[in-house]
């Protein structure tokens, strides 16, 4: 009798561990990546930094990717020396500009000899400061262009990341729960997201001492964590490939050749544009959605001596967000419909409770939060509806509506309420802007095979990523300065000493800002609609379901 040899991915515990330690990788970069953004207040109060050094801090992050190319550089490592070296380099590459950032912040650099170094140079960049594109001005804070170093270096590493781990699920999970796999990665990633605006204030209070240096130490040691993930990765991916005697698979590289063929396509271009003003506002926008929310709430700290004060409410809270994501993240893989059911009553059970305790903390950090909830869980069934279904492009169009109608929300109703009445309707728009995050993602992605030659996928897919950075490099940096430009009386006010830093902080007007978001999704809307009329005169299938 021929025994046959099964190898570690054939073991649904040890490949679902490999997609654990892939996943918890990125989940602690996607901490990490935001972990400014809900203390923007205490950036502007401690640190010094005006909203105009804030944005280009942050649009800093992807500034290597889209003038140094780096992201086809990556896509290059990835492809000659393989999935489990990529993600040990990208984890390495995550942490050293996590520590250098971490650095930038901290105590310990302000009066040092280098940030008389960054205060003196970096103030004129040839070339890029004729364009207009000079990551650092005359004037910026010595920690915010320390600081922006630090996540040039980071961003190179998570967009680096970010490509490996699709590619790990792949090898892993080929044949089998794939799309399961990768739902779940993004859910857990996603999960990132509110645990930073959960998380990141929590340490910058904590114990009644203001330290912007404690919540980037805190991403830090994330970032460490994630490292030991990907060396653990390494060690088991590294047993498969001893076991199956395979060579690791590789993508096809980016090729100039392929150039010509992807940037003729005219499906390949609405698809392209409508990622890139799509993504444009959403991500940058969270990077100002906590201080947007401080500047438009009247929210009043709650008593010192209060439980709704004190740090045990935040861990109650948090485990009840994961209540909320996990149970309805697993509602959307039950046959049973009693089963199915609860989990669904009790997701929404946990979602009003965090709700509730959201805004007896009076927190922007927590109401915020809840942004990638109903993400999570409507992911699974929008990229089944797809699969089966199609509607793709008409979904497209639906999740620019409502990212319209959330950015306009907030910029023109929300002021209009005040007290719970301002919370519920913060709470509702930014559940359903999470949703219009799910949207567009679950259609657009699977959209791109149906418009180029299968062979240069993984070029029209780089090129499409290169463009987005174009934009979550731009939009940060605009935000910022268009804050600055159009709220004159705080600017005047912070040089004159009329007002403080920690006022000034929450007294921005984001009516313009938000306005400009907006109008990123009005252009998608249109392009939403020309690709819809292309796909009905070219049979491009992007109405059609994917599984036929």
């Amino acid at each position: 009798m021929t025994t046959i040899q099964k190898t570690l991915r054939d073991s649904a515990a040890m490949r679902w561990t490999a997609l654990l330690l892939l996943a918890l990788a990125m989940f602690c970069s996607y901490i990490f990546m935001d972990i400014l953004s809900p203390i923007k207040d205490l950036m502007l109060s401690e640190r010094g930094w005006d909203s105009t050094a804030f944005g280009t801090m942050q649009g800093a992050e992807v500034f290597l990717n889209v003038f140094a190319f780096f992201l086809i550089f990556a896509g290059i490592i990835l492809d000659k020396m393989g999935v489990r070296f990529t993600a040990v380099l990208s984890a390495a590459v995550m942490l050293i500009g996590a520590v250098i950032k971490w650095y930038a912040v901290s105590d310990s650099f302000a009066g040092s000899g280098l940030e008389t170094w960054f205060n003196e140079n970096l103030n004129y960049i040839p070339v890029f400061d004729e364009l207009g594109v000079s990551p650092f001005y005359e004037g910026m804070p010595a920690s915010a262009k320390f600081a922006a170093c630090g996540f040039m270096i980071f961003g190179c590493g998570c967009e680096m990341a970010g490509i490996t781990v699709s590619r790990g699920i792949v090898k892993w999970f080929k044949g089998r729960e794939m799309a399961l796999a990768m739902g779940s990665e993004m859910a857990l990633a996603r999960l990132g997201v509110a645990t930073c605006m959960i998380f990141s204030p929590f340490f910058a209070r904590l114990g009644g001492e203001i330290s912007v240096s404690r919540s980037v130490a805190f991403g830090v040691v994330l970032m460490c964590i994630a490292l030991i993930m990907t060396i653990v990765y390494f060690v088991m991916d590294k047993k498969l490939d001893a076991q199956t005697g395979e060579a690791e698979e590789k993508d096809d590289p980016f090729k100039i050749s392929d150039l010509g063929q992807i940037l003729t396509s005219s499906g390949f271009w609405l698809v392209a544009l409508l990622c890139v003003l799509y993504y444009s506002a959403i991500f940058p926008f969270q990077k100002y959605a906590v201080n947007m929310l401080q500047c438009n709430l009247d929210l009043i700290e709650p008593a010192a001596d209060s439980f709704w004060a004190g740090s045990k409410v935040t861990i109650v809270q948090y485990i009840i967000m994961l209540i909320v994501a996990a149970a309805g993240f697993a509602s959307n893989f039950q046959k049973n419909k009693t089963v199915k059911y609860s989990l669904l009553g009790l997701s929404i059970a946990a979602l009003i409770a965090y709700c509730y305790m959201g805004y007896m903390r009076q927190s922007a950090e927590a109401i915020f939060a809840v942004f990638p909830l109903l993400a999570v869980l409507i992911t699974p069934i929008l990229g089944s509806y797809v699969d089966h279904k199609g509607k793709a492009a008409s979904m497209l169009i639906l999740g620019s509506l409502l990212l319209i109608g959330c950015h306009l929300t907030f910029a023109f109703l929300l002021p209009l309420f005040s007290g719970a009445g301002a919370v519920i309707v913060a709470y509702i728009t930014i559940l359903v802007l999470g949703s219009s995050f799910s949207l567009v993602p679950a259609s657009l992605w699977p959209s791109v095979p149906k418009l180029v030659d299968a062979k240069i996928i993984g070029s029209a897919y780089a090129l499409i990523f290169w463009i987005q950075n174009i934009g979550l490099w731009l939009f940060p940096l605009l935000i910022g300065k268009v804050l600055d430009t159009t709220n004159p009386d705080i600017v005047n006010g912070l040089k004159a000493g009329t007002i403080t830093a920690a006022e000034a902080a929450v007294r921005y007007d984001y009516t313009a800002p938000l306005v400009m978001l907006a109008c990123l999704g009005v252009a998608a809307l249109i392009i939403g609609f020309i690709l819809k009329v292309v796909d009905k005169k070219k049979g491009i299938g992007l109405e059609e379901p994917n599984i036929k």
